[in-house]
């Protein structure tokens, strides 16, 4: 934690006044504060939030989102025979909670905001590990809360614990021997208002547990919560006064300021429990306690998609009938059987989790690339520890777009959202190869159809709406980049036949005439379907194509369709669809195998033609297109290929005009003229950001696609990514720090990029600036390192299949330094 406590002492210095604002990479105070709220759980697993004051909020453990759950649970510290001195161990609640929210203005009744707390706060973050520095001229004493949970690249089980760890140091900075009394407080966070289960609070070894039973009928309402520590002086109190109103958090605030220690029993209708532990301190002596925590809930009503009207094909893979219940089970509770037994786990293997995930931290931030960008790539891995991700019983992963306040929002691990989300296949990619599975077996019919958005639990289901082009398309890619990244060939030849399916589903669906770009009417990642040939799909099209004739010629299988439907495109797309500057849509509606743009909206989302709509149709066009329009993500199949581990597919020097094109007319750094009739709190205002579509040379379309004003982050990230893999390093950082000025705690939470939902996968592009900075890239079907640097010197993070560490280029020579497991390497390739 050596980092994080020089970030904090480089702005607080020890001295009564925390400094003000953010800089790149650095502390939060002051205002910067306000929303910070740092993800703590597994993969999968659920989480809680660590807020930069040291509250705990966004509670979301349930197997679903809950970022309004700010439980009433907190952490106090008294000096004994010291009246007035207790403490909540919080800094000052942030200004936004005092009003506004729901039910603040009837007082916001039994919360813990009331009670006394530091009158200073400051927070760092070393990814997994955060830190919040208190501070009160009051108390000769100095508080550090380290927040954490397991994250360890490749070692996906035991990143998805559903556990985290508070720690509490304290150091005596007065002249006197003082006594004090830490305390762990919790009403039952547990209980659910109007459940028929039972609630209770038990005994747990240095602990408690709160629970909340579940019934034949609701067993999804069963839930376990533990709170303990190791500390061998550690007194539990497993009842509060049990009273009604305000009277059980009343007599244990009481308790707490006369420093009084109870060992109260566990008792029937407990509405509260407590650890207290004491301890004294010499002057300029330390102590630090452990409060572990551990949640179990194992049942869940989720169940998602329709299951299909006729039997499934006998190529289709349905591995749910191996599961126990037809419902959402995470993964967890296969390998666990209650929470004693979690809890026990991460009691037993703490020292040892806490060591890898720190050796992880170590080499990340280990890193000479700008602070912008290690900021950037750390504040979106915290998407993999959000309810955005969930992990079914049999250990895939199945994931959400992102989160709504209560909800999952936007179903299915949808494959047009993921193509752009560049960590997990580095990080876990076990995991990312279970997605993978998931699209070319359950979501894959025999005619290559893909449904893009994924069952849960994942099983086959109807297939009775479009493919989304993109996202099947952005499949064949992600295969030929996970092969690479794993080298198992078995697994590339077990895949082979179903990407042969989907890649011929593509080109009968989306190029009959076999022009070598995408005509007929296709779904995509904006939630509707492009008419005509267009840069961004088409440039996945021959993405794809590209792969499968690499993967084909290396199984010695036919690619000559695909090579002749390759050369045709890179043709097409650059002569037809490239205007001099940008590439753009050329729209077509007629003349085309489809219906007509009416008969085929019917299954369109919000597509159906009113009358009005229909007079926009006989002028412009389909609805929702466009044009002529300068689209940010352009080239983005370009992009993909490139990431991948393939060369771009047609013409640098296009594609690289068309990111300058990007740059130009649609990056601001002060979005104060820019009209936005559409989803608008992604940017606005004085805010700077990368729109999705302008269009500088006119033509802009009465009813362009949906979301064309607005400010993604994930788009943002991947422009800036594409940029610099072709040289333009200062452009793609100033689109960076603008995305991440808006993140910088004021008005949004820095760990919660959002778009269609809190913790939206896309924004997990982030993670490709690395490679686009340093070229660093490891094929383990070569077991070769090849590295590219945009940078000049430098030290970076690299993850691999295997293992982990920093790759270092210096004078023109590269090294690999392992932390954690092995690297095959046999060859280094420089590009100079």
């Amino acid at each position: 934690m050596k980092r994080l406590f020089l970030l904090l002492l480089s702005c607080i210095g020890y001295s009564s006044s925390f400094c003000q604002g953010h800089d790149f990479d650095g502390p939060y105070n002051g205002a910067n504060l306000q929303r910070v709220a740092f993800p703590i759980g597994g993969i999968g697993a659920g989480m809680f939030c660590l807020e930069g004051t040291g509250a705990i909020s966004h509670f979301s453990v349930r197997n679903k989102p809950d970022m309004f759950n700010e439980p009433k649970l907190f952490a106090a510290i008294t000096i004994k025979d010291r009246p007035g001195n207790a403490r909540v161990l919080e800094g000052p609640v942030p200004d936004w909670k005092k009003f506004g929210q729901p039910d603040a203005a009837i007082g916001d009744p039994g919360r813990t905001w009331g009670l006394a707390r530091f009158k200073e706060a400051s927070f760092a973050a070393n990814f997994p590990f955060a830190e919040v520095y208190l501070q009160d001229t009051h108390l000769a004493l100095a508080v550090t809360i380290t927040g954490w949970s397991p994250f360890i690249p490749t070692d996906a089980d035991n990143s998805s614990l559903p556990v985290g760890g508070l720690e509490y140091h304290f150091k005596n900075t007065g002249k006197e021997t003082l006594t004090y009394i830490f305390s762990y407080n919790s009403r039952n966070i547990m209980a659910i208002d109007g459940a028929k289960g039972a609630t209770s609070i038990r005994s747990f070894d240095k602990g408690f547990i709160l629970s909340q039973a579940g019934t034949d009928s609701l067993p999804e309402q069963q839930g376990d919560f533990a709170i303990f520590t190791d500390d061998p002086g550690v007194v539990v109190n497993h009842c509060w006064f049990r009273s009604g109103w305000f009277d059980p958090l009343t007599r244990t605030w009481d308790d707490i300021e006369n420093g009084l220690i109870k060992d109260n029993a566990p008792q029937p209708d407990a509405r509260g429990a407590s650890i207290q532990v004491p301890f004294t301190l010499k002057p300029g002596e330390e102590k630090n306690i452990r409060v572990m925590m551990a949640w179990y809930v194992p049942n869940t009503n989720l169940r998602i998609g329709a299951d299909p009207k006729v039997a499934s094909d006998s190529t289709v893979r349905d591995a749910s009938r191996d599961l126990p219940s037809p419902f959402h089970k995470p993964w967890y509770s296969s390998k666990y059987k209650n929470i004693e037994d979690i809890a026990n786990y991460w009691r037993d293997h703490y020292a040892s989790l806490r060591k890898n995930s720190a050796l992880f931290r170590d080499a990340f931030y280990n890193s000479t690339l700008p602070a912008e960008v290690t900021e950037a790539v750390a504040a979106n891995l915290t998407i993999l520890k959000s309810p955005t991700v969930l992990r079914q019983y049999d250990g895939r992963l199945w994931s959400w777009e992102g989160c709504e306040d209560t909800v999952g929002s936007c179903p299915g691990s949808c494959t047009h959202v993921w193509n752009y989300a560049q960590a997990l296949p580095h990080l876990f990619p076990s995991l990312e190869r279970s997605l993978r599975a998931t699209e070319f077996f359950e979501d894959q019919n025999a005619e290559g159809h893909q449904q893009f958005r994924a069952a849960l639990p994942i099983r086959p289901q109807a297939h009775e709406f479009y493919a989304a082009a993109d996202g099947q398309l952005g499949g064949i890619l992600k295969v030929y980049r996970d092969w690479r990244i794993s080298g198992d060939s078995a697994w590339l030849r077990g895949l082979y036949p179903r990407m042969k399916q989907s890649i011929d589903y593509c080109i009968r669906t989306w190029d009959p005439r076999h022009d070598g770009a995408l005509e007929e009417p296709h779904h995509n990642t904006y939630d509707i379907e492009f008419w005509g040939p267009e840069g961004f799909t088409t440039s996945f099209y021959l993405g794809a194509l590209e792969a499968m004739i690499k993967m084909s010629d290396y199984l010695g299988e036919d690619e000559s369709l695909y090579k002749t439907l390759y050369t045709k495109g890179r043709a097409f797309i650059e002569s037809k669809l490239y205007n001099g500057e940008y590439f753009d849509q050329k729209i077509q509606w007629t003349g085309l195998s489809a219906p007509d743009p009416v008969e085929a909206s019917k299954k369109s989302f919000g597509g159906y033609y009113t009358a009005d709509a229909l007079g926009v149709l006989k002028v412009e066009g389909p609805k929702y297109q466009y044009g002529k329009g300068c689209l940010s993500d352009g080239v983005l199949g370009a992009w993909m290929t490139r990431i991948c581990g393939l060369p771009e597919p047609f013409d640098t020097s296009k594609i690289l005009h068309h990111l300058e094109s990007v740059y130009k007319y649609n990056f601001s750094t002060d979005l104060s003229d820019h009209s936005n009739p559409q989803r608008t709190t992604y940017a606005l205002g004085n805010e700077g950001g990368l729109l999705l579509c302008s269009w500088p040379k006119g033509g802009k379309l009465s009813l362009p696609f949906g979301y064309s004003g607005e400010v993604w982050t994930g788009i943002e990230y991947q422009v800036a990514s594409h940029l610099i893999l072709h040289g333009r390093v200062r452009e793609s950082l100033a689109i960076v720090q603008a995305c991440r000025r808006r993140y910088d705690g004021r008005v949004r939470n820095p760990f919660d990029e959002y778009e269609c939902g809190h913790w939206y996968a896309r924004a997990m592009a982030s993670y490709a600036l690395i490679e686009s900075l340093t070229g660093v890239r490891y094929d383990a079907v070569e077991k070769t390192l090849y590295v590219d640097s945009k940078v000049g010197d430098f030290t970076s993070f690299l993850s691999t299949d295997t293992g982990w560490g920093n790759v270092v280029y210096k004078n023109g020579k590269a090294s690999v330094k392992v932390f954690y497991g092995n690297i095959p390497l046999e060859h280094i390739i420089i590009n100079k």
